[in-house]
């Protein structure tokens, strides 16, 4: 990989596979970056640093004023590990069954599985994916229980933002009915066209030189500890598999509570 005889997405599914990530576990899915900060302009300009997200900071604290929110709220938690109010920036996570369900909803047999975490209907319209650009801005910025990455789709797949068979997926308070995924200006609503500008991003020559920060922080020493403080990188301990002994657990409704929090919240990977 670092010397280019690799792509920088191939370089990703392999650590991702490495950490136990998996296609076939919705709860372990592949997680890929947020590479892009620029979903507004009408001409994608890869050569310009502002273009792209700060691969160093994680979605939590791409933003000062966001980053001191969650610092704030490490600082006001006493630690106390295994409760539900363990000391941590982040009581939600980057990758889930029901993000990654959330983003493939427009393709069956993901539509199904979205339905059925939801206990069976759609989302309400406001909440369902349904804008690339509005997307990167809660996750990014707006919405503290939102901290989600991408997945490998992303730079791939044109059909999952297509609403190619027809689902009424609701209308929003504003009016608008949704359909097929809101592209950013740069991709002249053209799918194709956003894939392919997407992946050139990813193999950009900025991502290729800062990437490797980025995995720092989801497979890699900043992940926890004392490195993943000081990068306002920590999430609930529920949240690190390898590192809850379930075995010692012996009351089922404890036991049954993490599991079923693992299982709606999603896993750190395996740290590589």
């Amino acid at each position: 990989w670092q010397k280019r005889e690799i792509s920088n997405f191939d370089y990703l599914m392999y650590l991702n596979t490495l950490a136990g990530r998996s296609y076939n576990d919705y709860m372990q899915y592949p997680v890929f970056p947020w590479v892009l900060a620029d979903y507004h302009s009408k001409i994608l300009n890869l050569t310009s640093p502002h273009t792209f997200r700060d691969l160093s900071k994680p979605m939590g604290a791409q933003t000062v004023e966001r980053k001191c929110k969650f610092i704030q709220r490490y600082k006001e938690v006493e630690k106390s590990e295994g409760d539900l109010s363990a000391q941590c920036h982040y009581c939600t996570h980057y990758s889930s069954a029901i993000i990654v369900a959330s983003y493939l909803v427009r393709m069956e047999p993901y539509t199904q599985t979205f339905c059925s975490l939801q206990g069976g209907s759609f989302d309400v319209a406001d909440r369902m994916f349904h804008s690339v650009k509005s997307t990167w801005e809660s996750a990014s910025r707006d919405n503290m229980s939102d901290v989600r990455e991408l997945i490998p789709e992303f730079f791939y797949l044109p059909e999952f933002l297509t609403n190619a068979n027809h689902f009424e997926l609701g209308c929003m308070q504003d009016g608008t009915v949704l359909g097929d995924v809101q592209l950013p200006p740069w991709a002249d609503g053209d799918p194709h066209k956003f894939i392919l500008l997407h992946r050139q991003a990813l193999e950009s020559d900025y991502v290729s030189a800062h990437l490797h920060r980025w995995i720092d922080l989801i497979f890699g020493y900043k992940q926890h500890g004392s490195a993943a403080v000081e990068a306002v990188n920590t999430y609930h301990p529920y949240f690190y598999g390898d590192k809850m002994d379930l075995n010692n657990i012996k009351d089922p409704l404890i036991k049954s509570t993490i599991l079923g929090f693992i299982s709606n919240f999603g896993q750190i990977p395996k740290q590589v």
